[in-house]
């Protein structure tokens, strides 16, 4: 609300601020109430199309905030190592036009796998999902027919999702380094490199989480691990990002004092 409020705030960092803060609240809203709902009464059940709409709405929004890290880091490139093009490169068409087309292809692959997992078979003899929210190992734990295509067809997605835009943000910030090194003051390189340290800080968080719990193996892991690793990306991730982003952004401070001051005045 404080980026759209304040015209000084409309730029494509902050605009890309703005659409994380609505993933966030997104991806809190499909899967804390249901998970306290689970603290409080121990279990709960949830209806075969509910879970899967949960399944859709999540992954959907995983994928996306994969995506925008990944455009936020190229965000970060442009402006430090190519700042002389970075007005002209990076227009409000242009942004608004990448975030509209991640989530197109987001809710496109999600939605391939929730079709997959409808087309399985599920007895009914196993119904208890081991999870606080519907994820697609434990469906497919669930189900009693052959699942090797939908796994095949998540790894698939996996690599499209978290491998591609991973190697794609290690570029980005290759380049960074690179450019930075060039600098001869050190205080320059500390000022330059300080735009970047919010983004590092989610994407080691996130995909740090992430990568761990879909690419590592699951032998060896007790069931409290497997359950924990998710709650990173999905309850702590978006808790701590308005702490990195906004209550440590001296632009955002400053807004937030003029509106103090007014609503006094």
């Amino acid at each position: 609300m404080l980026i759209y409020y304040s015209k000084t705030l409309h730029s494509p960092m902050y605009f890309f601020l703005s659409q994380l803060s609505i993933s966030d609240i997104m991806l809190t809203t499909d899967i804390s109430p249901n998970m306290l709902n689970i603290v409080l009464h121990e279990r709960t059940s949830i209806s075969f199309s509910g879970c899967i709409f949960q399944y859709f709405f999540y992954s959907s929004v995983e994928a996306f905030e994969c995506y925008l890290l990944t455009l936020m880091s190229y965000d970060r490139y442009l402006a430090i190592c190519s700042p002389l093009h970075y007005t002209s490169i990076m227009k409000q068409s242009l942004c608004i036009k990448f975030v509209l087309e991640f989530w197109l292809l987001s809710c496109s692959m999600a939605f391939i796998v929730a079709l997959s997992i409808c087309q399985l078979e599920f007895c009914g003899l196993k119904n208890v999902i081991d999870h606080f929210y519907c994820d697609l190992n434990p469906l497919l734990e669930l189900s009693c027919s052959d699942t090797f295509h939908v796994q095949i067809e998540a790894i698939l997605l996996c690599f499209l999702v978290l491998i591609l835009p991973f190697l794609l943000i290690a570029a980005s910030y290759t380049y960074i380094v690179v450019t930075l090194l060039k600098i001869s003051s050190f205080s320059g390189r500390l000022k330059s490199f300080s735009t970047c340290g919010s983004h590092l800080t989610v994407v080691f968080i996130f995909y740090g989480t992430l990568l761990a719990t879909y690419l590592i193996p699951k032998k060896g892991q007790s069931q409290t691990t497997s359950k924990i690793m998710p709650l990173l990306y999905t309850v702590f991730t978006p808790f701590v990002n308005p702490f990195i982003y906004s209550l440590r952004n001296k632009d955002i401070k400053e807004i937030v004092n003029k509106l103090v001051y007014n609503q006094k005045l």
